[in-house]
Order: structure tokens, then sequence, then C-alpha cells
């Protein structure tokens, strides 16, 4: 789909995921990193628990289908290598703090007069502009700030992070959208963009209608936890079964109503049956109308019911009798999932040169245009930097002179 572009990818920990996204879309990625490695190289967990920047999982997932090449970019040979590479890239991704890539002579202004097509992202916490633009953040701070957390948990307890990091994540998937966005501008025009990325806007973009209830209504809307609200009640939506969780949720009106009546007929099947399930003209309640007291007698039940299978004979069951159900997935299942198995979604990589192998998710998704690139593994600290100095008409001889200078 991208095999055409080159993606100078100067981003750390931070701003890692908008490159792989364009590395799994076919193009030609090159992680710009200090001789020393990429920071990213330092964030566990590690491989057979050794901590090395080559045993990286966290590396070793974020850089497959790039290419490593060092420079160090506050030298002045090093600047001039990079823009070098510059002249022949179609994107430039940084995630440093806002400033720096000007401290050090790299602003757009300045790579744009050398390659006037170029896209550069640029991802930080809070954006280049604004108050808080030179703060630092980290995924905790970032998702209170963006409002993320004050919605995540229970109502009577303290608002919680989202326990996987997604702060930064955020951030580098519009990074990367931004970057598409800012393509179609170039096809059209022949000119390259400023992308500035404010992972804090990311998060915020996601806060569901939470931003719009306030606006209209001036209220704060509050934690759920395991419920949702629905019309004029609050509907529990997340339920312990045998072997971990389900979701069920019965809204009311002709769907949920079916669906409620469809799983009162299976419990009965089971001799789990409630005269309060078995009474209640579901069909005729209106959406969001269940009464609290109707809610309450119907919990008992259905806790008791959802507790006597596992999660997947009750996805199966609910599959066969159209009830609003599904199961609440976790790692393993993901792992071994019919769907994602069938479209070979996971794939195996070496990790390292004495080729250990590691089975992780590979592209988001497929196009009949172009087939899938195989993935490729994680790069070791410069190992392309041969093959890519050599391509801009570097010697074996200049590239370990550099190398000896400490500017690759």
């Amino acid at each position: 789909m991208l095999s055409n572009y080159r993606v100078l990818d100067l981003s750390d920990e931070r701003g890692i995921l908008s490159g792989k996204i364009l590395g799994d879309l076919g193009a030609d990625v090159l992680a710009i990193e200090p001789p020393w490695g990429n920071s990213a190289r330092r964030q566990g967990p590690f491989y057979q628990e050794i901590p090395d920047p080559e045993k990286s999982l966290f590396w070793a997932f974020f850089a497959t289908n790039k290419r490593s090449v060092t420079i160090n970019l506050e030298a002045s040979k090093g600047k001039k290598l990079l823009y070098k590479l510059i002249r022949k890239s179609h994107f430039l991704i940084e995630s440093f703090r806002p400033g720096y890539m000007s401290d050090i002579g790299l602003s757009y202004e300045e790579v744009r007069k050398v390659n006037p097509s170029i896209i550069m992202v640029s991802i930080s916490a809070f954006g280049q502009k604004g108050p808080y633009s030179k703060y630092e953040a980290t995924d905790l701070t970032g998702m209170a700030l963006s409002g993320m957390m004050y919605l995540t948990g229970d109502v009577d307890r303290p608002p919680v992070r989202v326990s996987s990091p997604q702060f930064w994540s955020a951030g580098g998937a519009s990074g990367a959208a931004g970057a598409m966005i800012a393509n179609h501008y170039r096809l059209k025009t022949g000119n390259g963009q400023f992308v500035d990325v404010s992972c804090q806007q990311s998060v915020a973009r996601a806060l569901s209608h939470a931003p719009q209830i306030w606006d209209l209504e001036k209220y704060n809307m509050k934690r759920q936890g395991p419920y949702r609200p629905v019309g004029q009640v609050n509907l529990r939506i997340n339920w312990e079964c045998a072997d971990g969780y389900v979701n069920f949720i019965q809204p009311g009106g002709h769907t949920g109503g079916l669906s409620m009546q469809n799983l009162s007929n299976w419990m009965d099947e089971k001799q789990m049956g409630a005269e309060v399930l078995r009474t209640t003209r579901w069909g005729e309640i209106g959406f969001g109308r269940l009464s609290k007291d109707l809610l309450d007698k119907m919990t008992p039940p259905l806790e008791k019911f959802f507790k006597t299978m596992p999660k997947s004979e009750l996805a199966q069951g609910a599959i066969e009798r159209r009830i609003l159900l599904f199961p609440v997935n976790d790692t393993k299942d993901v792992f071994n999932h019919p769907q994602l198995l069938a479209r070979d979604f996971f794939k195996e990589v070496t990790i390292d040169k004495q080729d250990n192998k590691l089975k992780i998710p590979g592209p988001f998704i497929t196009g009949t245009g172009s087939p899938p690139r195989p993935l490729k593994r994680a790069p070791t600290i410069g190992e392309h930097n041969l093959e890519v100095y050599g391509e801009i008409g570097l010697t074996a001889s200049d590239i370990n002179r550099l190398a000896e200078e400490s500017v690759i």
C-alpha cells in the first residue's frame, strides 16, 4: 500500500506506534537511533527477563518492519547525514519535547528547505503550542489530564487508569492518520505539511458523549463501573461466570425484549428459571424503561445462572438463541480466537539474531490491491547502516570512520 514511501522515524517509546503503522502498511521505515540505541529498547518486559537493549519485547513488537540506522543528531556531521536522508524521504516522525528539533537545527522550516514536499509529524503530550506545551507527561498524568481517568472505575471509588498504557499509543495512531491525510493533500498539491499531534487531544476525542453532555447540560458524566446508563436506569452489563466474565444487557425495546425472553427460556431449559423472568412481558417494556424494582428482582437469578457455565458456552448459547451476550476475552482468549486465527492475525517473528521466536499481532488491515508484506523482525542497533548509507553514496570506510567519531 505504501511501498513507494520512505519514513524517517526519529520517535522514541512515546511516538513509536506511528512508524509501526506506516511500516505495516508497506512503507520503508528507517528507525533513526542514537549510536547507543533508542530509549524504547530499554522498555520492558525483556526476553527471558534479561535487561538488554536487544531483548526488549516492547521493541520487538513496535519496531517490526523497520530498518535501524544510527545517527548522533547533536553532532554536526550527524545532522548533515540526516539531511541527506531527508532529501530522499517522504515522511519524518519525531516525539521529542517541543522545541528540541528547533534547538538542534531540525525544525520543520529548516527541513522543508531541503525537501519542500516532506510531511513532518511531531507527537507530544500536549502539542507544540499552548500553556502546557512544554510540560512532560507519563501515561498516568496524560490520561488524567485528558479526562479519561475520571470516567474509568466505579462510581463509589476514586478514578483509575486504564491498565494498559494508552496515552502515547493514541497519539501515535493519530500521527499515522495525520500523515495519511497530509499525504492525500500532497498528492493533490505537491506540498508537504507539518502535523502537530497532541496526545491529550487524541485521548479527549475518545471520551464518547461526555464533552457534549457537559457543553449542553453542564453535567459531568460519572464513572459507571459494571453499569451503563440507558434511558432512566443504570443497567448492569458485566456479570461473573464460571471462568471469568460475560457482558449482558437488557435495555428494553423490541430487540432487548426478544433477547431477554430467549434468555428466560434458556434458563427454564436448565431448570434455573425464575417467575419474574417468565411472566414479565419483556417486549412491551420501552427502551430504557425498566423499573428499579424489576431490575432488583431479575438480578439474583441471572447472577446464579451465569455462574454455572464458562464464557465460551454462554457465548455459543447466546449466538444460537439470539441473546445480547458476549464474553469478556482475556489475552489467552484473544490469542486463540477463531476469527483472528482464520485471518492469520498473529505472526511469528524472530526476536534477535539468535533466532529466538515470538508470536505478535500482525498488520491490522489487509488489502486486495497489495498482499500484506512478510513481517520483518525488529532490527538490532544500527543493523542497516551499511545498507542505507551505501544508498546515499557512503563507502564502508566512510561509515567506519563516522562510527569511530561517534557520529553513527
